[in-house]
């Protein structure tokens, strides 16, 4: 899967604050995301994130 660091992520779940975007910050074996609803920052296997995108949209569409 192709992710570049600024790509906003939508999960399947949403996150306790209701919101189901995420702000890509770091790629890697781990990715690191920030929440764009609550501002909460999370760091996890890169496998594990990538089964639970419903979709992606790049940083050159915004």
């Amino acid at each position: 899967m192709e992710l570049t660091v600024g790509d906003i992520l939508y999960m399947k779940k949403a996150h306790p604050c209701g919101t189901h975007e995420w702000e890509l910050l770091r790629v890697g074996q781990d990715l690191k995301m920030k929440c764009c609803g609550c501002g909460h920052l999370v760091m996890a296997p890169r496998r594990q994130i990538e089964k639970n995108i419903k979709r992606i949209s790049k940083e050159t569409e915004k």
